[in-house]
C-alpha cells in the first residue's frame, strides 16, 4: 500500500508539473502538437514537425520505466531521461521526464539544466538534495528526503541528489523543457575538449598545478 501511494504521489507531482511549468522555458505551441523530425542536416530552435495526420500514439509513448537501470558505474547511478530526443511527441510541449537510479551511497553530482527548472519526487531510498544559489549569496538550500517527499530545484542553479541509505534508491523528476540540458560542473570544467588551460584552473579553483592537469586527465576519459 506504501509503495501504491508513493507511486500515485509522483504522478501527481509530474502531473502538477505539466499543468504549471510548461510555459517555464520554452515557448508556447501553436498547434494541438508538433511531433519531432530527427534529421541531422537541419538545425533549428528546437525542431521541425512532421504532418500531424502521419503521427501516431507511439510518437508520444515510451516504455519500460518501471525497469532499473543498471548503476554499475563510479557514482552509482544512472539517469534516464526522456526528452523530445526519445519521445518526440514532446516538441513545443515544454517538459521532459527523468528517472534517477542509486546504488546504495550513490550520487548524482553537482550539476545544472540550463533550461529548466526540476521537481523531483523520492519513491525508494533516503536522498540528500540541495542546490546553491547565484552570487554573492551562495546559499546552499538541502534537504533529507524520504519516499513519498518531493522537493524543487530552480532553473539553471547548481543541484545534486545523494542516496544515504544502504539500500537502493529511486526518484522520478519531471523538468519544465523538452530539451532541459545537462552541464556537469566537474566534467565540464575538467572534462573540457579541448581541455581548458591547467593555468586558468589553477588560479581559478587555487589548486596546485599538478592536481589540475591530474583531474584534466580523470574526468576527459570519463566524459
Amino acid at each position: 500500500m506504501m509503495k501504491m501511494g508513493v507511486h500515485t504521489l509522483a504522478t501527481i507531482a509530474i502531473l502538477a508539473l505539466a499543468s504549471s511549468l510548461t510555459y517555464a522555458s520554452d515557448p508556447s505551441p501553436l498547434q494541438d502538437f508538433c511531433v519531432a523530425i530527427n534529421d541531422p542536416a537541419l538545425f533549428v530552435n528546437g525542431k521541425f514537425c512532421r504532418d500531424p495526420m502521419l503521427a501516431t500514439a507511439d510518437d508520444f509513448f515510451f516504455p519500460g520505466l518501471n525497469i532499473p537501470r543498471s548503476t554499475a558505474n563510479s557514482l552509482g547511478s544512472n539517469v534516464t531521461l526522456l526528452d523530445v530526443t526519445k519521445i518526440p511527441g514532446l516538441n513545443t510541449l515544454g517538459v521532459s521526464l527523468a528517472r534517477i537510479d542509486f546504488a546504495p551511497y550513490g550520487l548524482n553530482p553537482p550539476h545544472t539544466h540550463p533550461r529548466a527548472t526540476e521537481i523531483l519526487v523520492v519513491v525508494e531510498g533516503i536522498i540528500y538534495v540541495g542546490f546553491v544559489s547565484s552570487f554573492p549569496a551562495n546559499r546552499l538550500f538541502t534537504k533529507l528526503l524520504y519516499p513519498g517527499d518531493v522537493f524543487v530545484f530552480p532553473e539553471g542553479l547548481i543541484h545534486f541528489q545523494f542516496n544515504v541509505a544502504n539500500t537502493t534508491g529511486v526518484t522520478f523528476s519531471g523538468l519544465g523543457s523538452q530539451s532541459p540540458g545537462l552541464i556537469v560542473i566537474a566534467n565540464n570544467v575538467f572534462g573540457s575538449t579541448p581541455p581548458i588551460s591547467p593555468d586558468v584552473l589553477t588560479k581559478a579553483f587555487k589548486l596546485d598545478k599538478n592536481v589540475v592537469e591530474f583531474l584534466q586527465k580523470e574526468f576527459y576519459t570519463t566524459s
